[in-house]
């Protein structure tokens, strides 16, 4: 089996519903993507897959869709008013923790075609959260 990693940076806000912590409260990250690919055979250049589309790809989802943005849960009360008020946001049909947005660009990876084996997303230097496919 061959592998490959890139990483992927990008900024983002969010706050998490039904938490007791500061995370309760909008706040932001600068977020760090490890995706990891997989597969069993390599193309006619001898590669898995051209980093290159990789960024033409999934980076490019991630800038337009989820940088700079505010992830808010779609049952967030706040997400009317800030929606109201013309603030970018992404709305996830589940609470924006680190799991869900790993999961959540797992799943946009692989629906592009890519063979994506893992995302892990770290929230800071030292936190991070990964989800892998079946």
């Amino acid at each position: 089996m061959f592998y490959l990693m890139q990483e992927l940076d990008f900024c983002y806000g969010h706050r998490l519903l039904n938490y007791e912590g500061k995370c309760r409260n909008l706040h932001g990250h600068n977020g760090r993507l490890e995706i990891l690919l997989g597969g069993e055979h390599l193309d006619s250049r001898g590669m898995l897959i051209d980093f290159g589309d990789i960024k033409r790809l999934l980076k490019t989802w991630v800038d337009e869709s989820l940088d700079h943005k505010m992830l808010l849960s779609v049952d967030d009360p706040l997400l009317p008013v800030l929606q109201n008020h013309g603030q970018p946001v992404f709305v996830m049909q589940s609470n924006p923790t680190a799991e869900n947005i790993a999961r959540l660009i797992f799943e946009q990876g692989r629906h592009m075609g890519l063979p994506i084996q893992e995302v892990r997303l770290w929230e800071t230097p030292r936190s991070s959260s990964s989800y892998r496919g079946s």
